[in-house]
């Protein structure tokens, strides 16, 4: 069964970078999967009166706001067919509307008929961190997060966070595509965060990989003064990993999101790819 994947693409009031597009075509080509774009447009409720429209014209910034939101995302999804078209991978697009404190939830909603959600992360694009962390709590699907600054390059080295908890499970079993495909699997424990379940369990899950057939090895590492999401990160990237795979703890509580330590690190200052799994 061929997978498919969401890309979610914020358009209102920041819209995702170009960047994005050629990032998640990259992806999931590798995996062999096919992609469904939809770019979350904005409808803003109409709150003007009759003052307010004499001062400030609001209909008429409502309709400029919707207008350029619409461009916005009629241009990611252009951009998007054209890059799988380039790129051999198959394509369907889509645009939904949504209130402005909304778009998360429209867009968690639409990702739970996909495998797969990818979602562009770029540091002071605050509407793709809102979308982000919906998709990660709400969809009920893996969440691949792909920042704007590193290239999608192959993810042959992937890395596994391992805690041996329920969520860390759960994202090792969401990351199959990425480890049946993978030439090195490394199984990261960080030893001073919290107390472990049991000893060696990396050891433990490198086993399982490889009586699978897949090639795996264990590390144990300390976050020190690091943060865990940091220390996580700097070891992926000094031992060649390309995608980092992880547990995303958190809930949501009256639309605020709650974020563990590690979830927390890791959407404040993403440097590789990270597919996170609730």
């Amino acid at each position: 069964m061929k997978l498919v994947a969401s890309l979610s693409l914020a358009t209102y009031p920041d819209a995702n970078s170009s960047k994005i597009v050629a990032h998640a075509v990259a992806l999931v080509k590798q995996i062999d999967a096919a992609l469904h774009a939809v770019a979350i447009d904005v409808d803003i409720p109409d709150v003007s009166n009759a003052l307010s429209s004499y001062f400030l014209d609001l209909p008429h910034q409502i309709q400029d706001a919707e207008a350029t939101s619409r461009k916005r995302g009629s241009d990611l999804l252009e951009a998007i067919a054209q890059e799988a078209a380039r790129s051999g991978v198959t394509v369907t697009t889509q645009e939904l509307t949504a209130p402005p404190a909304l778009m998360g939830d429209v867009a968690a909603k639409h990702s739970r008929y996909f495998d797969l959600c990818l979602v562009g992360w770029e540091p002071a694009n605050q509407t793709a961190r809102m979308i982000a962390e919906a998709i990660l709590f709400g969809s009920g699907r893996p969440t691949l997060l792909l920042p704007e600054s590193v290239d999608v390059g192959l993810l042959g080295h992937v890395v596994i966070a391992w805690d041996g908890s329920r969520v860390a499970a759960r994202a090792v079993a969401d990351a199959r595509a990425f480890l049946e495909r993978a030439s090195m699997i490394t199984v990261v424990t960080v030893t001073d965060e919290k107390p472990l379940p049991a000893q060696r369990i990396g050891e433990r899950l490198a086993l399982g990989l490889k009586t699978r057939g897949l090639v795996a090895e264990a590390a144990t590492i300390q976050a020190g003064d690091s943060s865990i999401g940091a220390a996580l990160q700097e070891h992926a990237l000094r031992i060649g990993g390309n995608l980092l795979v992880m547990g995303g703890y958190g809930h949501s509580r009256v639309r605020d999101f709650v974020l563990g330590g590690a979830t927390d690190g890791i959407l404040a200052d993403l440097r590789l790819p990270v597919l996170l799994s609730h």
